[in-house]
């Protein structure tokens, strides 16, 4: 399969920065954010390139290297831009450079400016009821008809399923081959016959998450990424990135929960004790030595692709967010119950801040994008080079490992 390469372009390191900073200028001067419409204004920083720097000019980028993008969310985002990660964070931060790396150009071509300016949202089909943590043992099939996929099975905890266009699919393909070598990986239509999505209620109200059952729904070759077996390799794509980009949050000082809590600390000087003082000083610094560590992983990063650093980043920055709105609740106190708007979904997510509502929703923190548990594991044995897990499934075929 033909992939789109992301080789920096001519010039040197000093002129493809120099060149995305005017961009960036150019952008805000011309589509000023807090006054153009945020379809608009993305579009503008797709057409200059700032989507995501790194990638190939025409899809996105400028060719220049990945340590340049927090340079120019620092101009787009301190000027008043969107997250685009928390706008399609699949899309964004996990489907994108998996696109890219893994599938044909026309595929990227087709794909990525509609994920970037939000037309098209994604998911991630990979969790399943007896494979989580154990990404590797899932048993959804995908089997070669002529010359499309027919895949059916069943996916869990599938974040915004139900509002998704497109999806990330990890499918077994042959169940002789032991459990990482048997599978391979799709973008699959979740608008095509026989794709069913149910919601699962949270315990905030809301159903964000969902169940995805899948029966004999049919998935074209050209959307097959990577070659057929070597899903695993393409997962790792995706999942790499996917750690990096919800622990390399903002760019911007004073951003994202901890923005969140400031304003609360703020508007609420009736509440102030010095204890509570301390510990938003706290937390306001751990933030801070967050952002720069993310930058400066961006920044040194430089071609390379995300590495087991960026759960380092997902790690700490899921802890780091529960503490935050811990903090809130203590702050508010039983006001902390109330929610501003409540309807037949749920909470009302585009209200007030919600304190109550955020807190509940950072108990997922640990959990989603990897557990805190396997991205210890992850640092343990990848970064520090410690004894691995004992694992009794090595080089067994799939279909003769225990489940359940």
């Amino acid at each position: 399969m033909t992939s789109t390469t992301s080789t920096p372009t001519t010039g040197s390191p000093a002129a493809r920065r120099a060149r995305a900073i005017e961009a960036a200028r150019g952008v805000v001067e011309s589509h000023p954010p807090t006054t153009t419409p945020r379809r608009e204004f993305l579009e503008a920083c797709f057409d200059a390139g700032l989507a995501w720097v790194h990638f190939p000019e025409g899809l996105g980028g400028l060719g220049a290297e990945p340590g340049v993008q927090a340079a120019v969310d620092e101009i787009l985002q301190g000027a008043g831009g969107p997250i685009p990660f928390w706008l399609n964070p699949m899309g964004y931060g996990m489907a994108a450079p998996t696109v890219l790396h893994h599938g044909s150009a026309e595929l990227s071509e087709r794909l990525l400016r509609p994920l970037y300016v939000c037309d098209e949202l994604w998911c991630q089909l990979f969790s399943e009821p007896g494979a989580g943590s154990d990404l590797a043992g899932l048993a959804t099939r995908a089997e070669k008809v002529g010359d499309e996929w027919v895949v059916s099975g069943q996916k869990v905890w599938t974040s915004s399923a139900h509002l998704a266009r497109w999806a990330l699919l990890l499918a077994r393909t042959d169940p002789d081959q032991p459990k990482h070598r048997g599978l391979t990986y799709f973008v699959l239509d979740m608008h095509a016959p026989g794709v069913e999505v149910r919601p699962l209620r949270q315990m905030t109200g809301e159903a964000e998450f969902n169940e995805v059952h899948l029966t004999e729904a049919r998935i074209p070759d050209s959307h097959r990424l990577g070659e057929v077996g070597e899903g695993w390799r393409v997962a790792m794509t995706t999942l790499m990135n996917e750690r990096s980009a919800i622990g390399g949050g903002s760019s911007v000082r004073g951003s994202g929960s901890i923005g969140s809590a400031l304003r609360l600390w703020r508007a609420r000087p009736d509440l102030h004790t010095p204890e509570l003082r301390a510990r938003l000083v706290e937390l306001f610094a751990r933030a801070d030595a967050a952002r720069l560590t993310g930058d400066r992983f961006r920044v040194e990063q430089g071609d390379r692709p995300a590495g087991a650093e960026g759960s380092i980043g997902k790690l700490t920055g899921a802890e780091l967010n529960q503490e935050v709105y811990e903090f809130c609740l203590d702050l508010l106190g039983p006001d902390a119950a109330l929610y501003s708007g409540y309807g037949p979904d749920g909470p009302d997510a585009e209200a007030a801040e919600d304190y109550g509502r955020l807190f509940l929703r950072s108990r997922a923190n640990t959990i989603e994008g990897g557990t805190s548990e396997v991205l210890r594991n992850i640092l343990g044995e990848r970064l520090l080079g410690l004894p691995g897990d004992v694992r009794v499934d090595t080089g067994k075929p799939w279909r003769d490992v225990p489940r359940g």
